[in-house]
């Protein structure tokens, strides 16, 4: 089992989850979301609203259950992350949530922080001159 397997990422506790998420996501350029007639938006325990990311499909169909039964993953470029949804989730206030769990919520970094750690991410992947072709 590799840290990449869904078993062992649901495992992690939700900082090595963000750690997973920055590495997967940066090398693939992929991002993936719950949707069904709209995006899947979740709370904080003091009632904030997250936009939950997730770096595969298979670990954000695990969270199609519940409130979000019914939501199907939906797969978007990083650079629309970058471009579009990071400004309009930090204009709306609604937090990003990485790598939620069905049985735990994710990290929520800063709008700030998350771009920040992916840039600096594509930056080591650039200078090692390797992508994930996956």
């Amino acid at each position: 089992m590799t840290i990449d397997s869904r078993p062992a990422v649901l495992s992690l506790p939700k900082e090595l989850r963000y750690e997973h998420f920055i590495r997967r996501v940066a090398d693939t350029g992929r991002v993936w979301g719950l949707y069904r007639d709209g995006w899947a938006i979740g709370k904080t325990d003091d009632g904030a609203l997250v936009f939950p990311l997730w770096p595969t499909g298979e670990l954000a169909q695990q969270c199609a259950v519940l409130e979000w039964d019914g939501y199907v993953p939906h797969e978007f470029a990083l650079q629309e992350l970058f471009d579009e949804l990071l400004p309009q989730l930090e204009s709306d206030g609604i937090l990003p949530g990485i790598t939620y769990t069905p049985d735990e919520y994710g990290l929520t970094p800063s709008h700030d922080q998350l771009r920040g750690d992916l840039r600096a991410r594509q930056r080591q992947v650039d200078a090692a001159g390797q992508r994930d072709p996956e």
